[in-house]
């Protein structure tokens, strides 16, 4: 039993979480702060993947970074290209689980106390000084729900990944994309390994965050 599809699940599910995490952060509070209506369509926009099938939204990154796609082509000729490599399947996770980071960060970033802000600018406190040191702190917990949900859920991303990047053994195999060949060649016994593993590894994932959240 080769651990390559762990490797590979967790170093996706990695990235990619740290890409949402600061895109979802940054976009949740500037939008918050947009008028009413611009505010719903970007909403639209940023959710359309958490409810589009995953095999939709691989099916658009094969549009965008395919290789005879104008930006797929481009980018081989320096030597990038995201289809067939483990690479692409970071933009395919990122892609799936970035709804699950913005809504929360957004619902966070909400339901803060702007009392608190308006506080610490009669102080002199700068802008950038009560993002990092006041917002997030309070936010805190809405963030963190969401960064474990967005990883959680790369961490098991099928439909997108297996779009963009395939299932080539040792190279861009998944937990997710080996359990469905394994169960395709038959093989159940391995498959059902393979899934206890995937929740074993949520579980531990879930217990961390709440042992955090816990925390004064």
């Amino acid at each position: 039993m080769t651990l390559f599809p762990l490797w590979n699940s967790i170093r996706i599910a990695f990235f990619s979480s740290v890409i949402v995490f600061f895109t979802g952060i940054f976009l949740a509070h500037e939008i918050v702060k947009l008028p009413r209506l611009l505010k719903g369509v970007l909403d639209t926009l940023l959710t359309l993947p958490l409810v589009l099938p995953p095999t939709v939204c691989g099916y658009f990154l094969l549009r965008i970074f395919g290789l005879r796609r104008p930006l797929g082509a481009f980018l081989a000729r320096y030597g990038i290209s995201f289809v067939m490599n483990w690479q692409g399947g970071i933009l395919a996770a990122a892609l799936v689980s970035f709804p699950l980071m913005y809504r929360t960060a957004r619902g966070a970033f909400e339901g803060f106390d702007e009392d608190l802000a308006g506080a610490g600018k009669t102080l002199g406190l700068s802008d950038t000084f009560i993002f990092w040191r006041i917002r997030l702190p309070v936010c805190r917990q809405g963030i963190l729900a969401g960064l474990v949900l967005a990883f959680a859920r790369a961490l098991g991303e099928y439909g997108a990944t297996s779009m963009l990047i395939g299932y080539t053994p040792g190279r861009t195999d998944t937990i997710s994309t080996t359990v469905y060949q394994l169960w395709r060649t038959g093989n159940d016994l391995m498959a059902m390994r393979w899934v206890l593993l995937n929740l074993l590894i949520s579980a531990v994932v879930l217990i961390f965050i709440n042992l955090l959240e816990r925390k004064p």
